[in-house]
């Protein structure tokens, strides 16, 4: 097994096809075909399905993947460590829940590191997406929150997919309205003056339960309930229903816009709100300049530096 065969099993995987993988990896078709059956030989397992529609990734071969990019990333580490080479394309994938101040900080590090040729990926998604990233070594970071409620459920995922937790900083619930929200005026708002408003929250696919959700589970029951995919959505509902949701306060008027406030919601408990890495892992030095520029900036939108 080699580093070339890895490549070669991922490019596949991305792609989609052998054609168009060939064509990514500048060799024939015929060769890269064989390098895959050769591993696929070696391993004793089949990484791909053939049938007369295509290729599909079986599901040993998705095992597979997971641990041939862990392989891959470590080793592209290593040259980077210790070869110091400063060309090449340079590559980097955070996925996080829908976080003003992680998108800020993915802006700082392209300022800083993009240079003529990168590769660079924010992967704003459902959280559970956000965990298997990073456990398939897809993504180096993945950011989320704890709390309470989603504790357990969560850190027993983790642990089942080798990842660990490291906290950034303590949050208090929030609300996120409109600044013509009647509710706008108040220092502080409670969820029973909430009721009659519509309620706005990211979906999770098929791990739609309160354990995976963005915002926090509250045992008031919210009557009306909108689900959307991205922010910028979840944004116009809030001005143009008068809708809210519930996050970590920390808001980017860059962003989020200047009609949107944050407000300090009554009686729920804190947001944990830090990152994951693969057990596994070691961060690459774009990972660490990111992590870095993801603390300050969170310092700074929270005014406390």
């Amino acid at each position: 097994m080699t580093l070339q065969q890895l490549k070669y099993v991922i490019t596949v995987a991305e792609t989609g096809t052998i054609t168009e993988a060939a064509n990514k990896l500048f060799i024939s078709q015929p060769s890269l075909t064989n390098a895959i059956h050769e591993l696929e030989k070696e391993m004793n397992i089949v990484i791909f399905d053939r049938t007369n529609r295509g290729i599909h990734i079986s599901k040993e071969g998705d095992d597979f993947l997971g641990y041939a990019r862990q392989v891959l990333e470590q080793a592209a580490i290593l040259e980077d460590k210790y070869k110091s080479a400063s060309g090449g394309k340079k590559k980097f994938c955070v996925s996080t829940q829908h976080y003003s101040f992680a998108v800020n900080a993915f802006v700082d590090l392209i300022k800083e590191y993009g240079q003529e040729e990168y590769d660079f990926s924010l992967r704003e998604t459902q959280t559970y997406e956000i965990i298997e990233d990073v456990s398939k070594m897809r993504s180096e970071l993945g950011i989320l929150f704890l709390n309470d409620f989603n504790r357990k459920v969560i850190e027993k995922i983790l642990k089942s997919h080798q990842l660990e937790f490291h906290p950034l900083f303590l949050a208090k619930p929030h609300v996120f309205i409109s600044k013509k929200h009647p509710l706008a005026g108040k220092k502080i708002i409670t969820n029973e003056e909430l009721e009659m408003y519509p309620y706005l929250s990211f979906e999770q696919g098929e791990h739609n339960s309160f354990y995976f959700s963005e915002e926090i589970f509250s045992s008031f029951e919210r009557k009306k309930n909108i689900r959307v995919r991205d922010r910028a959505t979840l944004f116009n509902l809030l001005i143009g229903l008068n809708g809210y949701t519930v996050c970590s306060g920390v808001i980017d008027e860059k962003l989020n816009g200047k009609n949107i406030i944050a407000v300090p919601l009554a009686d729920e408990g804190d947001m944990q709100i830090g990152y994951i890495t693969h057990q596994k892992g070691m961060l690459s030095r774009l990972g660490e300049s990111y992590l870095e520029s993801l603390k300050c900036t969170v310092s700074d939108l929270s005014e406390d530096c």
